[in-house]
C-alpha cells in the first residue's frame, strides 16, 4: 500500500503553513514597520530611480496620498491572503480536505495576484521597477509567486479515496 494518501495532504498542510507564517510576518512587519517598505512603494510609483526615459515617466504615480493609499491596499490584500492561509492550515490539519484545498487555493491565488500581476506585472514592468538598482523587488517577488505556485500544485494533487472515485 502506498503512503501518498497520507503523505501528500501532510505535503500540502506543511507547505500552506509555510506560506501563511511568511505572509502573515511580511503584513506584520508592513503593519509595525510601516515607513520602511511604504518608501519602497512610493520609490517604485514615483520611478524616481528609473532610467527617467520621456516615453515612460507619464506613468509615474508622484502623490504621496496615492502612493500611500496603494501601499495600505497591499497591506490589506497581505492580511486578508494571510488570514485565509492560516484557516485553511487549520483545515489541512483537520484533514477536511476539499475545503481545505479551496481555501489554499484562494490564498494563493491573492498571493499570485498581488506579487505577479501587483510586482512584478505592474511594479516590475508598468513603473520600470526594473531599471532601479536601489528600489527592485522583482526577485523577491518572483521567489514568492513561484513559492505559491508550488503549494497551489500540491495542494491539488490527488490522493486519497475521493480523488480516485473521480477518475474517468
Amino acid at each position: 500500500m502506498s503512503n501518498t494518501p497520507r503523505t501528500l495532504p501532510l505535503a500540502a498542510t506543511v507547505l500552506t503553513a509555510i506560506l501563511a507564517l511568511y505572509i502573515t510576518l511580511v503584513a506584520f512587519g508592513n503593519i509595525t514597520d510601516f515607513g520602511t517598505n511604504r518608501d519602497f512603494v512610493r520609490h517604485v510609483l514615483a520611478m524616481d530611480t528609473t532610467f527617467k526615459d520621456d516615453d515612460l515617466m507619464w506613468r509615474a504615480i508622484t502623490s504621496k496620498g496615492v502612493q500611500d493609499a496603494a501601499y495600505v491596499a497591499i497591506i490589506v490584500w497581505e492580511t486578508v491572503a494571510a488570514l485565509v492561509l492560516i484557516y485553511a492550515t487549520w483545515l489541512w490539519i483537520r484533514r477536511d480536505h476539499a475545503p481545505a484545498r479551496r481555501m489554499t487555493t484562494y490564498g494563493t491565488l491573492m498571493l499570485m495576484l498581488l506579487f505577479g500581476a501587483g510586482f512584478i506585472g505592474i511594479g516590475g514592468e508598468w513603473f520600470a521597477m526594473w531599471q532601479s538598482a536601489d528600489w527592485n523587488g522583482l526577485e523577491a517577488a518572483t521567489r514568492v509567486f513561484l513559492l505559491s505556485g508550488v503549494v497551489l500544485i500540491v495542494a491539488h494533487l490527488p490522493f486519497g479515496q475521493e480523488d480516485a472515485s473521480r477518475r474517468p
